[in-house]
């Protein structure tokens, strides 16, 4: 069993569940006015949501928690606070996945306390019921055991993470590719990572990582 289970998702998948998200969404009759997309995981999701459905308008806030892969802050937070008038507006906010629920919590939350709109539902691709400390107004898919998902907007980044945690946990930098390879495989039961490892080594010496 890898120590991290990760699950790749292709750019097909994305779109696969974010109609299936807009389907349930239009069999409920919510007729959204602005979208509100969390920044960063919601920003492709909200687009495809907003084009099913027709909606024109679309927002977004930033909300850090997952800073490093499979690594969170301890606490939700928004970045970059504004205040905006929806005063009468249905509000649909829109996120990648429901992990522990706090970015989706905290967002409806902000929402409420600083844009006013008259009703505010929730919706992510993705539900990880087990840990999630709340239920997303509407889901397209629901998990039933932990995993962290690769989003196409992540490869990179989560590469790069994945790979400094093999690193950092061998205590050196200095590894041959192929054992590397090898590494991310056992850690992550991956064996063929959507960037190529060389690609992301070279961008990690590039960003100064290592």
């Amino acid at each position: 069993m890898p120590k991290i289970p990760v699950k790749v998702v292709t750019w097909d998948e994305i779109v696969d569940l974010s109609t299936k998200l807009s389907e349930k969404i239009r069999e409920s009759n919510y007729n959204i006015d602005i979208i509100i997309a969390i920044a960063r995981g919601g920003l492709v999701p909200a687009r495809l949501v907003a084009d099913v459905l027709g909606v024109l308008d679309i927002l977004s806030i930033k909300i850090e928690h997952w800073i490093v892969t499979a690594s969170h802050t301890p606490e939700a937070r928004v970045k970059y606070p504004y205040k905006v008038d929806l005063n009468g507006k249905k509000v649909l906010i829109v996120d990648d996945i429901t992990d522990t629920g706090d970015s989706i919590e905290l967002a409806k939350k902000f929402v409420i306390e600083n844009f006013n709109p008259s009703e505010v539902k929730t919706a992510t691709l993705q539900y990880i019921k087990p840990v999630a400390k709340i239920t997303p107004d509407y889901y397209a898919e629901e998990i039933t055991s932990w995993t962290w998902f690769m989003y196409p907007w992540n490869y990179w980044e989560d590469e790069i993470n994945l790979v400094n945690k093999i690193l950092v946990e061998k205590g050196t930098q200095d590894i041959d590719i192929n054992e590397l390879k090898k590494m991310f495989t056992e850690s992550y039961g991956i064996s063929q990572p959507p960037i190529p490892l060389e690609n992301i080594i070279r961008e990690m010496k590039r960003r100064k990582i290592i």
